[in-house]
């Protein structure tokens, strides 16, 4: 499984700041997110059975209080055979991340972009 990609500073909305020092935090850290998603990643039968692999890119928003929201497809290179539906479900079930905080230092919202690999 690939991770990282993040990016913040939006500018679709105010709700997110473009200086920002402290990024959200998987909690453990980048090898725990790793952990959870080999734990937590189930390989689709039928993209299994038919040898598929590729990569879906899951952006979500990781709030103030580090709950993962607005958990969207923002980008993939294979279609079908459940990979993005496999993506989204596991995303959904991340714990409460550490959130990201600004230059003085209080919670703030932060889009991410999560790339996962399917790999045979």
């Amino acid at each position: 499984m690939g991770i990282s990609n993040y990016s913040f500073g939006q500018n679709d909305s105010s709700n997110y700041t473009f200086d920002m020092p402290i990024m959200p935090e998987f909690p453990g850290g980048e090898k725990a997110l790793q952990q959870f998603l080999k734990d937590n990643l189930v390989y689709p039968d039928s993209a299994e059975k038919d040898k598929i692999q590729g990569r879906v890119f899951v952006g979500f928003v990781v709030e103030k209080d580090g709950i993962v929201s607005d958990v969207k497809i923002v980008g993939k290179n294979i279609n079908g055979y459940g990979l993005e539906e496999e993506a989204l479900r596991v995303v959904k079930l991340m714990p409460k991340w550490n959130p990201g905080k600004t230059l003085n230092g209080l919670p703030t919202a932060v889009k991410f972009t999560l790339p996962i690999s399917f790999k045979l």
